[in-house]
């Protein structure tokens, strides 16, 4: 796996944990609750319960790019490759559907679909 697909599959998976962490970890501070738009804790209190499923499939994607990118270092490229392209791929794709969602979430949309994008484009170019 080349050196881009590699750094950009990392650098998405540290986003996905990051959002992990906000959504199931964190998810009921003030501040953080408000970055989803959320405008009460009695609000964060009800959404609470998806928000952390929801902050474990972001992990789970995150970890099956890394998973991917250890298996293509240690001699498993084939399947490294194909499990970091998988994980990537939904990654972006969920970048689509929260851009679909709403406008307003271009930024974030862009931070989440971009990386795992361009591993899924070197990983593909790569043959």
């Amino acid at each position: 796996m080349s050196p881009v697909a590699q750094v950009a599959a990392v650098v998405a998976a540290a986003i996905h944990v990051l959002v992990f962490l906000l959504e199931s970890v964190w998810f009921t501070r003030p501040q953080v609750y408000a970055r989803f738009g959320v405008g009460s804790e009695r609000d964060a209190q009800a959404i609470r319960p998806m928000a952390f499923n929801q902050g474990f499939y972001n992990l789970f994607l995150a970890l099956g790019a890394v998973g991917g990118v250890v298996l293509a270092d240690t001699g498993h490229a084939p399947a490294g490759c194909a499990v970091t392209a998988f994980a990537c791929a939904c990654m972006a794709l969920a970048g689509v559907v929260l851009l679909i969602t709403d406008r307003k979430f271009l930024r974030a949309a862009l931070v989440q679909a971009v990386p795992p994008l361009v591993a899924v484009v070197a990983i593909a170019l790569q043959g």
